[in-house]
């Protein structure tokens, strides 16, 4: 395998710093009012108020219901907020519901709201604004990749100001924690007709959280302003800004010179340097992301499993994980991440690329040429670890052609149809926004094949499809468990993803600033940072 080794540090960061500037000085976007061009210094000289977040990847949309991917979620997360929220240990609490109740049947859930809420433009929150943001959830013109975590919701209806019911089609154990995800956020109804917006096409979300949409550069930056009216505490900063910073060696250059209060993903080769580094606070976060390379089992070359069984055996996930995300990630033996319900152990695929070469010639794909594209700056060392991965293939004869893009163009090139598609393997990451297989599960259903869902292996098998509608709706825990059990080991068998890792997720941040966190479902918690004088 060929060595991977990161450009000088130092050099790529000074270059790339001094653009970031002089793009935040120029028509690239100006710098947000009531703060400096540079210096973020968790309030920086000068009493300015501004928290910078350097983060890999330009939104795909800002749009709730369109969310795709945590990070970009992340940032809607201090413009809307959901009926229920969860902590840092997974537990649901209340949010824009103050309580909740379950129906004995588990047919209906019944929602007290907060009083006295308003969106940022002015409109009341209240049950009818919750009834209006269901439906355009359950809206089928509407854009949302992760619907079927909600399909099961029949119908809102309003009890009265402030209680709200939902009526279900069956019973949904799951379906309280997919309504603490940024796409069940809720928008005012008003803003679906300015701003540009329209129901379909919705990107200036309009939410009642603590920030407001101020401007959003494409490729540069999104700045946030605090909204004064906010129900809930009032965080400390007057406005967030996201960079744009796709290289991970420049998001760690842009801290360490006080350019920005916290990045995430640094590069991982820096992490023992960074947790010795006093000028800065290390957040080695658990995560529940599953990382693999999505097979495009539809090709005629790849619908044969025991080719899509030898591109597991012909990677060494051990040696990547050593020596190219350092450390920071377990190798997956089960279709998802442990700490979801439902996980059960049915792997790993061990390294044996002897193997690998067997099933590939007794499946007659001795010749196999795939097109491989990758992401970066999304996940850890994406690109790095998707070039060894096109080694460790070409060493079992496999001929692989990588390539890579920027993040909305990236997923508009894979979450598309099947007929649509135009690459066989591409590396993602699958972060589920509960605790639960449910939405793991969503990976492997014929109902979220793009454009419908983000299920771009194409995978589908009848009895997983059964087993895994059958644990949905199953109230009995122990039953849901073995049921999801079941469909696991089968689709560890059929192979749709190479199996890669579940990695962790680094969050760095300024020793200046405190009260800085993460959840479990791979996001970060700082909207109330503060500095820590």
């Amino acid at each position: 395998m060929q060595s991977l080794k990161r450009r000088p540090l130092v050099a790529l960061a000074t270059i790339l710093v001094a653009a970031l500037l002089l793009t935040a000085c120029s028509g690239g976007g100006s710098a947000p009012a009531g703060g400096s061009s540079g210096g973020g210094s968790g309030g920086g000289a000068g009493g300015d108020k501004t928290f910078r977040i350097a983060v890999g990847i330009d939104p795909d949309t800002l749009d709730p219901a369109g969310m795709t991917t945590t990070t970009v979620a992340n940032m809607v997360d201090y413009i809307v907020e959901t009926l229920v929220k969860i902590d840092k240990d997974g537990n649901i609490k209340p949010s824009l519901a103050k309580s909740w109740q379950v129906a004995p049947d588990g047919r209906s859930i019944t929602f007290e709201l907060q009083e006295g809420v308003k969106f940022h433009d002015g409109t009341p929150f209240n049950a009818e604004a919750v009834k209006f943001n269901i439906e355009r959830i359950l809206n089928p013109d509407v854009r949302m990749p992760l619907r079927a975590s909600y399909a099961v919701i029949e119908r809102a209806e309003v009890v009265d100001e402030h209680t709200v019911t939902l009526h279900l089609k069956e019973p949904a154990p799951y379906l309280l924690g997919a309504l603490t995800y940024t796409a069940a956020g809720m928008i005012s109804p008003k803003s679906v007709n300015e701003h540009g917006n329209s129901m379909t096409a919705y990107q200036h979300p309009v939410g009642t959280g603590p920030y407001v949409l101020k401007q959003y550069t494409k490729g540069s930056q999104l700045v946030l302003e605090k909204f004064q009216d906010y129900w809930g505490e009032k965080p400390y900063y007057d406005q967030v800004v996201f960079q744009i910073v796709p290289e991970a060696a420049t998001r760690e250059s842009l801290l360490l010179a006080g350019q920005v209060d916290m990045i995430i993903l640094p590069p991982t080769s820096d992490i023992p340097a960074l947790q010795n580094n006093p000028k800065v606070k290390v957040l080695l976060a658990p995560s529940d992301r599953t990382i693999f390379a999505a097979i495009n089992t539809q090709h005629p070359a790849l619908k044969d499993k025991r080719v899509r069984q030898a591109l597991n055996y012909a990677i060494n996930k051990e040696e990547i994980i050593k020596n190219v995300l350092f450390g920071a990630a377990d190798v997956m033996d089960a279709p998802m991440a442990k700490p979801l319900v439902g996980y059960c152990q049915t792997g790993p695929y061990p390294y044996n690329p002897e193997k690998a070469k067997q099933l590939l010639q007794e499946a007659g794909a001795t010749n196999l040429e795939l097109t491989f594209v990758t992401p970066t700056g999304r996940y850890l060392q994406d690109y790095q670890a998707a070039q060894a991965i096109a080694n460790f293939l070409q060493e079992v004869g496999v001929k692989v052609s990588l390539s890579t893009m920027d993040w909305p163009s990236y997923t508009a090139t894979v979450h598309v149809p099947p007929d649509q598609a135009t690459v066989q393997l591409h590396i993602l990451g699958w972060a589920p926004t509960f605790l639960d297989s449910q939405q793991q599960m969503l990976q492997f259903t014929k109902d979220n094949h793009p454009p419908k869902g983000l299920a771009s292996s194409y995978y589908t098998n009848p009895q997983v499809e059964e087993l895994v509608a059958q644990a949905n709706r199953e109230v009995d825990q122990e039953k849901r468990q073995q049921l999801y059990c079941e469909a696991a080991k089968i689709i560890w068998e059929d192979a749709p993803w190479i199996f890669l890792w579940v990695q962790r997720f680094p969050i760095v941040h300024s020793a200046k600033v405190t009260n800085i966190s993460y959840l479990p479902n791979e996001k970060f918690d700082a909207i109330y940072a503060r500095p820590a004088e």
